[in-house]
């Protein structure tokens, strides 16, 4: 069994001294989400008033999953666009990929295929940044991790809700100590991945954006219209998760301090997150920890199976041994 350090001390990563000196150039893994062409227009539309500088998308592998309508009905028109909008050479493997690049976003919208789409990445010692959902199972995103260390090369995974200037300012307010959040969301699922992995990660990670690391235990209610997830952290803390099947689904987060209750005010878009990965990518320092990602999937997993046992409570701790990891 796995001791949880040896998966989760991602080093502090040194990055070539060119990396961070010249304007990087970027390939793109899976042209099957919408992501494709938002995130190439902030790296390569200089006119865009969003603009990120630093690196120039150049290179991209289709991908896409034949068994996934949302991915084989789309990856068609999101590689056209990246060649006649912003002229992005489309290569034939991910090898040949990371051979004319200095970074990789790995985009596919199907989190199962993304383990084996890592490692020729990792092999490269090209930095990654990863889609959400990191993974399509918990084991996959370990294993990742795993890789990541053991080639030395750094990695990253998030959400764009955990940047929004909407939920930074969320941060900043004073509430006192935190004792409690609620996020609500979208949560849609869809059949190849487990519930939340799908469309659930957005409001989850806006949970954890808010509470950090430290959920022990999770309890899920469900029916067709909805789920609502409650978990335990230290020191008492609880977090709820309202994640929205069908109907309408806004999004926000709700802080309940010692001092003060605040609430997010609006949304926000892309920008903030492409900064980030351009930030990572030139310095090699991931803005979210391997830690908290890996916490927020048990979270995920865990309420998978406080499912199948019909709403029994369910520990993280288990979840993680059960998939090879044991507690420090």
């Amino acid at each position: 069994m796995k001791p949880l350090t040896a998966i989760l001390s991602l080093f502090a990563m040194s990055l070539p001294a060119h990396l961070a000196a010249a304007d990087l150039r970027l390939g793109m893994i899976g042209l099957d989400t919408s992501h494709v062409p938002a995130f190439a227009k902030l790296f390569n539309d200089t006119a865009d008033p969003n603009h990120v500088p630093g690196g120039k998308l150049v290179a991209a592998f289709k991908g896409g999953s034949p068994d996934l309508e949302s991915s084989a009905s789309r990856v068609e028109g999101y590689t056209k666009q990246l060649q006649e909008k912003f002229g992005v050479k489309i290569v034939g493997s991910i090898d040949e990929l990371c051979a004319q690049v200095d970074a990789v976003l790995l985009e596919s919208v199907d989190g199962r295929p993304h383990l084996e789409q890592a490692r020729p990445v990792f092999k490269a010692r090209k930095p990654l940044f990863i889609d959400k959902p990191l993974a399509g199972s918990l084991s996959d995103a370990i294993e990742i991790f795993r890789l990541a260390r053991e080639h030395n090369v750094p990695v990253f995974s998030s959400s764009s809700y955990r940047f929004y200037q909407s939920m930074v300012d969320l941060k900043k307010t004073d509430v006192g100590s935190v004792r409690a959040a609620i996020s609500y969301g979208p949560g849609p699922t869809e059949p190849h991945h487990p519930d939340l992995f799908w469309y659930g990660i957005h409001p989850t990670e806006a949970l954890f954006t808010v509470l950090g690391t430290g959920c022990e235990s999770v309890v899920r209610t469900t029916t067709e219209e909805s789920d609502v997830v409650t978990g335990v952290w230290s020191g008492g803390r609880v977090g709820t998760l309202h994640a929205i099947k069908k109907g309408p689904a806004p999004h926000k987060v709700m802080i309940f301090g010692t001092k003060a209750v605040a609430e997010q005010k609006g949304s926000g878009d892309y920008a903030p997150l492409v900064r980030e990965i351009m930030r990572f990518f030139q310095t090699g320092v991931a803005p979210v920890s391997a830690e908290e990602t890996l916490e927020i999937f048990a979270f995920m997993e865990a309420a998978d199976e406080s499912k199948r046992l019909n709403g029994q409570v369910v520990k993280i701790r288990d979840v993680m041994k059960k998939h090879g990891v044991k507690a420090d």
